[in-house]
């Protein structure tokens, strides 16, 4: 069996140690090189051709985020961030998620993290997942002109373009007036929340309910650059929150997130219960939560992600709901997991590619 070729980049000489000597105490993977900054690493990539790289946000002589908009347009390669937990870190993280990045890893404590044992598991799972991406993904990816910010952003929240209006004299689906739409995403879910949001008029009946697989810090990074860039409002959601519609609700980082009915409204629940499968904010948390809201249509959409998050919950909606379920096509998917599991439960209604889904969601609201 063939070993997964590293690339580690950052810019100090102890990180760049300590993450070479995580990964290459695992028998699947190989370290073939390290480089100090962007350019060193672009350079490097040339030579040693590695499946995946590693790469620091902040370096000097060509930081992450430029040297990885390189990489994506000269030669795509999975790249997974290593990112501080600061304000700055987190919004820095974002853009590169929207310029390419498959995933990133959090420094527990910092540029220099001596605490890093703390992340070792994640990083060599995350690592051997990425290994696997969809390398016709990552060369589309590379060449996506529809998620520039030039396009997105001249869509005012007031008065969408005509073109993303739904027709409603020839949608179809629940007759139900009360609407609720749930998205479960994970690697890769930034740049497909993108993508999908981005399409919804400001006029959307409905609201929309996130969760995204991501830490404390970065889902309100995620939320407030996703509202400059869509007709509906993004928001990070609050305990307490009335749902409204034309908003879409991301769960934050380390909180699980439920909805219950409280009158007529909707209120977003938060807690920080035990992880689900490892995950917390999960996606079977909140699609179960839904299931249980009665007079109310919904749809549900699971796109690219590892593992198997949002199946049980799927399960849950379908057992005891009006629902219409939407898997992202694995054509499109950076990571095929959580879809194919939501597809295997044989409770989908649809597979779309994700240029496709806000289109499909439109069609039952």
């Amino acid at each position: 069996m063939s070993k997964v070729n590293v690339l580690v980049v950052d810019d100090s000489a102890f990180m760049r140690k300590l993450i070479s000597d995580f990964l290459s105490e695992d028998p699947r993977i190989q370290v073939v090189g390290s480089a100090r900054n962007g350019k060193d690493g672009i350079e490097k990539l040339k030579e040693l051709k590695p499946d995946v790289i590693t790469m620091d946000v902040e370096m000097p002589v060509l930081d992450g985020i430029e040297a990885l908009k390189i990489i994506m347009k000269e030669c795509p390669v999975p790249v997974i961030m290593l990112s501080s937990t600061t304000k700055a870190g987190a919004e820095n993280t974002i853009s590169a998620m929207q310029s390419g990045a498959i995933d990133f890893i959090a420094k527990p404590s910092g540029a220099i993290s001596l605490d890093l044992h703390k992340i070792k598991e994640e990083l060599v799972r995350k690592v051997l997942s990425v290994s696997k991406v969809n390398r016709k993904q990552l060369i589309k990816i590379s060449s996506d002109k529809y998620l520039s910010t030039t396009q997105v952003e001249s869509y005012s929240k007031i008065e969408p373009k005509e073109e993303y209006r739904v027709n409603k004299s020839v949608a179809k689906g629940p007759t139900l007036s009360k609407k609720i739409i749930c998205i479960g995403t994970s690697t890769g879910g930034p740049r497909a929340l993108q993508n999908v949001l981005t399409r919804l008029p400001a006029s959307l009946d409905s609201a929309v309910l996130i969760v995204q697989h991501m830490p404390a810090g970065f889902t309100k990074s995620l939320a407030a650059r996703l509202d400059t860039l869509c007709a509906i409002s993004v928001k990070e959601a609050c305990d307490g929150d009335v749902v409204q519609k034309g908003t879409a609700y991301i769960a934050p980082g380390g909180y699980h997130m439920r909805a219950k009915q409280e009158g007529s409204n909707l209120v977003i629940c938060l807690d920080q219960s035990e992880a689900r499968n490892g995950h917390r904010p999960a996606v079977d948390v909140l699609f179960e939560s839904i299931s249980e809201i009665n007079q109310y249509s919904k749809v549900a959409v699971i796109m690219t992600g590892m593992g198997s998050d949002g199946s049980k919950g799927l399960v849950a909606l379908k057992n005891n709901a009006s629902v219409k379920a939407i898997a992202e096509s694995q054509e499109t998917s950076i990571v095929f997991g959580m879809p194919k599991a939501a597809i295997a439960t044989n409770l989908v209604d649809e597979i779309q590619d994700v240029e496709n889904i806000a289109q499909t969601i439109l069609k039952y609201v």
